[in-house]
């Protein structure tokens, strides 16, 4: 690596590092204002901040920003703008301070503006991202401040964001302001915005703390799945960590496109719309994880802050592990195990690849998550609940509102324990790998465990000697993975032979014994066609959508009849069953030719912008599987080009690439050229030049 190139990094992060212990900013308070037809946003920002000692330059992170109307106590003074920071170096003394000025930006990725008219949502992600794309902040998570958004915008919108709502009122016959506040320091990159038409329900905790549930208007029916255990959740997590939640209000909030699962800002978590579901699809997939690791952050990652890359897994960790044990709170011993085990499986094979070490910030998000909470599962198991309790309890007390290292955490474990934290550290902490060996020797503690493991052990012994053992097995109360395991190893066992066990299995009401009955029974003889159209009614989607795939392949004279069958299905928010079944209709050469158009356009229709990217997604990858050369479906492809979210982008960029190979193909997306937009053509065009 060049040197200079490699100092030029490091020195804005360095002059940052060091300007934190010269310069205390204490308080941020804005007034801002949003225009979603030109992406924009603007307003004043006022702070408070100490200078401690002299310096001779102080740096607000601000990305490509226009400022004016700047005064440092009141007084105008110069500034400089490098388009990434905004650098004052005169009219400020020792001692306070206070700094406003007019700012206005238009961002290219912090915040987003999705969809438009009643469907629009604007929001933030700060982590990854940094808040400074949209609101002039501190990129360094160890400068923590007090922050208050006042916030106007259309009246029949909700505008969220992190604090205790002070009020909102109308400003005019269209807009109203919503004015936040928070009561405590946070770094910058917590805070957020979320604007849509969304409805509220509201809970209140055992400690009497509120809890706000929102939902957009259209998926208004789904609060009760979507937030099932909501309530208990908080509970558990504040009485298992055994500090009160610090923060005065706890909101929820999911959004269209959303970049991850779910993000803790202070007080606000923003979740994906993925986790918005009803009583069936809370079957399929639910929130619990995320809302509890999301909540587990306010303390892990909001109160308490690692003060660097290397340190992440006392956020990530810690989430991570107590989402799990409020997993095991709600569903038990055997689940929590189970979940333990698919981690350390996951752990073991990327091990072979994955060479870097937990307290490294170059680790994986594999790593930091997962290794993170098996890491923490060690330590609890070797020096008791009860200690280890008391240590986080202590912990959390001591660097409350501050910046925290992985020193200040395993000290709190010696003043309860005489484990050796160094050893400890060497091992999961500094090491690569994952210890299999003492993992295995926690998990087998647990008798379900043990007897998953002996079941798994079977796989290569002839079927006439565990026929009698799988019976004993799908006759009895054990949790679902043992007899998922049992049904994979009759894969290969002939229908007729393992008939009878298959039935066993299609006794149960546990929906996921069902649904690996249809996952792993992918031919079977007409005769048995009424008791695998069962499927059909059962309550999850994903079970739905794999028999129904299984029937209309397998027995193409009865494809009218289950298209009649699942006419009215939806699915999920990614319309999985919906955009199968047009899909079908359309590949079904005798099923209502004279509605070809009808559901063709529908099937268009979802690869718009007018819907999220994994329905456009499942639209375009299915119109493509019907007709390959659709010039309406490969003209969709290219606005995903710039889309936000990388994986869709990525979809679409690897999709062209495999089209041009074709002559035919490449000529098409040549010509398409002119007629988009300047961004959509940069990249089409760096696609269509590669070699």
């Amino acid at each position: 690596m060049n040197q200079f190139k490699f100092l030029f990094i490091l020195c804005p992060f360095f002059a940052f590092s060091q300007q934190v212990k010269k310069v205390d900013f204490k308080t941020l308070n804005a007034d801002l204002s949003l225009h979603a037809g030109d992406k924009k946003i603007w307003g004043t920002v006022n702070y408070t901040f100490d200078v401690l000692s002299s310096i001779d330059t102080i740096r607000i992170d601000a990305k490509k920003m226009n400022f004016k109307n700047l005064k440092i106590n009141d007084v105008s003074v110069d500034f400089k703008n490098s388009a990434t920071e905004l650098k004052l170096f005169q009219g400020y003394k020792k001692g306070k301070n206070t700094l406003s000025f007019e700012y206005e930006a238009s961002p290219k990725q912090t915040l987003y503006f999705i969809g438009e008219g009643h469907g629009l949502q604007i929001w933030t992600q700060g982590q990854g991202k940094y808040t400074s794309h949209w609101l002039p902040s501190f990129d360094d998570v160890n400068e923590k401040l007090i922050f208050g958004l006042s916030i106007s915008y259309l009246q029949d919108f909700t505008v969220l964001s992190n604090g205790i709502l002070k009020n909102a009122s109308n400003l005019n016959q269209v807009e109203k302001q919503w004015n936040y506040q928070m009561e405590k320091p946070m770094s910058s990159y917590l805070v957020m915005l979320a604007i849509g038409k969304f409805e509220k329900q509201t809970e209140t905790t055992a400690s009497g703390m509120p809890l706000e549930m929102y939902l957009s208007k259209e998926e208004a029916s789904k609060f009760e799945y979507t937030y099932k255990y909501n309530k208990q959740i908080f509970d558990f997590l504040e009485k298992e960590i055994g500090v009160k939640y610090p923060w005065g209000i706890y909101r929820q909030v999911p959004v269209k496109d959303f970049l991850y699962g779910g993000m803790e800002n202070t007080t606000s978590t923003i979740f994906a719309e993925d986790y918005v579901v009803d009583e069936i699809g809370f079957n399929d997939r639910t929130y619990i994880n995320v809302n509890a690791h999301e909540l587990a952050h306010q303390w892990f990652g909001d109160l308490i802050t690692a003060e660097s890359g290397k340190h992440h897994w006392l956020q990530e960790g810690f989430a991570t592990y107590y989402a799990l044990l409020a997993e095991k709170e709600l569903f038990g011993e055997d689940h929590f195990n189970w979940e333990m085990y698919e981690i350390a499986e996951r752990l073991q094979q990327a091990s072979k690849r994955d060479t870097i070490p937990l307290l490294n910030e170059k680790a994986s998000s594999l790593t930091f998550y997962q290794k993170g909470a098996w890491a923490l599962h060690i330590l609890r198991e070797n020096v008791g609940a009860k200690n280890f309790n008391k240590a986080v309890k202590k912990y959390l007390e001591k660097y409350s509102y501050k910046n925290v290292n992985t020193e200040d955490f395993l000290a709190e474990i010696r003043k309860v324990s005489k484990y050796d934290t160094k050893k400890f550290q060497e091992i999961w902490l500094e090491k690569s790998g994952f210890e299999v060996k003492e993992a295995l020797g926690i998990l087998q503690k647990n008798k379900f465990i043990k007897h998953y493991l002996e079941v798994l052990a079977l796989a290569e012994i002839p079927f006439e000697e565990k026929k009698q053992k799988f019976e004993e097995i799908l006759n009895a109360d054990d949790y679902y993975p043992v007899k998922e395991e049992v049904l994979l190893q009759l894969q290969t066992v002939d229908f007729e032979v393992k008939k009878p066990l298959i039935l066993l299995a299609m006794n149960s009401k546990d929906v996921k014994v069902r649904q690996a009955v249809a996952k792993t029974l992918n031919k079977f003889p007409e005769e048995f066609l009424p008791e695998f159209e069962t499927f059909l009614d059962d309550k999850s989607y994903v079970t739905n959508e794999i028999a129904l795939n299984v029937l209309w392949s397998q027995f193409p004279k009865n494809r009218n009849k289950y298209l009649d069958k699942s006419r009215n299905w939806v699915g999920m928010n990614d319309k999985n069953l919906r955009i199968l079944w047009l899909t079908m209709a359309l590949a079904t050469k005798d099923f209502e030719p004279e509605n070809n158009v009808k559901f063709y356009d529908e099937l268009l229709q979802y690869t718009s912008i007018d819907y999220e990217n994994v329905v456009r997604q499942n639209a375009i990858t299915n119109l493509l599987y019907v007709n390959p050369g659709d010039t309406n479906v490969l003209k969709a492809l290219v606005n995903p080009l710039t889309h936000h979210k990388w994986q869709f982008s990525k979809f679409a960029r690897e999709k062209i690439r495999e089209l041009i190979k074709k002559d035919t193909f490449r000529l098409y997306f040549s010509e398409l050229l002119p007629e988009i937009p300047e961004n959509e053509r940069v990249i089409l065009s760096g696609l269509l030049s590669e070699k």
